[in-house]
């Protein structure tokens, strides 16, 4: 029973801890917190009926911790998607304190939400400086589209052997569903949600090889989404976009992998050469 208490103590204690020192405002506040814990160890060797206190506390301590986490979660999707939109301008400082008044959020939750989005490649963050929307210059947006240019023709050949008539059935309701997002926004924009309502990330998925999603769909993913969305948004680029989309899927449908790659590669070159464009304006 003993050893349970300690076990239990010690789970309990790290979540208080954690919670008032994020709080702490000062060096003298986190001192005070420190002793208030030998304080309550100390009681707790006289008092058995602890026991009952750290049961209430340990589930209150235990839903705010729930909390803020799916605060920072909800912090975190809205900010992806602001910079992937470009809402939050490339480059542009992460105003912690009108983003923490915006969202009615207290400021925990949302350094862990921007932590995350250093974690995604969104923000960069320099230490006593604060954290900046991530701005990659012309050579290393280009590095980007060259692997994108190999690896999504790649996964599209490898798609083409694997995907059913019901895998592309699901791609075309997909198109359907982004057809009706390019005409709400007048054929300016072609905004695509992340995971399997992403045309790209459906690919490939459908590819099979867990290596290839891994590199595209893992850390680099939302990157690749920023920069999907800018070259988007150019003078006739989501219909256009839209189109060869239906292309690659008539490729999938007929199984004719090399088609597929080819008609993937070119549409990703088309991005570039749009991104090239944004870049010298």
């Amino acid at each position: 029973m003993a050893i349970w208490l300690s076990g239990y103590l010690a789970i309990w204690l790290s979540g208080y801890l954690a919670i008032k020192m994020e709080a702490a405002q000062s060096i003298n506040q986190s001192i005070n917190i420190v002793d208030n814990i030998f304080d309550l160890l100390a009681f707790m060797d006289n008092n058995h009926a602890l026991f009952l206190i750290l049961l209430t506390n340990s589930s209150m301590n235990t839903e705010t911790i729930s909390k803020a986490s799916t605060l920072a979660d909800d912090v975190f999707d809205r900010l992806r998607t602001a910079i992937v939109k470009g809402e939050l301008a490339p480059g542009s400082k992460v105003n912690e304190p009108q983003l923490s008044k915006q969202y009615g959020i207290s400021r925990g939750p949302l350094r862990e939400a921007i932590r995350r989005l250093e974690g995604c490649k969104l923000v960069q963050i320099t230490p006593n400086v604060g954290a900046r929307v991530v701005s990659l210059n012309m050579e290393q947006a280009l590095e980007i589209y060259e692997i994108r240019e190999s690896l999504e023709g790649l996964a599209c050949r490898l798609a083409a052997r694997r995907a059913s008539a019901e895998d592309c059935k699901q791609l075309r309701k997909l198109l359907a569903n982004h057809e009706q997002q390019i005409q709400s926004e007048n054929g300016r924009l072609y905004y695509q949600k992340e995971g399997d309502l992403d045309f790209h990330y459906l690919i490939v998925q459908l590819s099979g090889n867990t290596r290839l999603f891994n590199l595209l769909c893992g850390e680099l993913y939302h990157l690749l989404r920023l920069y999907r969305t800018q070259t988007s948004s150019g003078p006739s680029r989501p219909e256009t976009a839209f189109k060869e989309h239906h292309q690659i899927v008539n490729a999938l449908e007929s199984q004719d992998g090399e088609l597929a790659e080819l008609l993937m590669k070119r549409h990703i070159s088309s991005a570039k050469n749009m991104l090239i464009n944004q870049f010298n304006q």
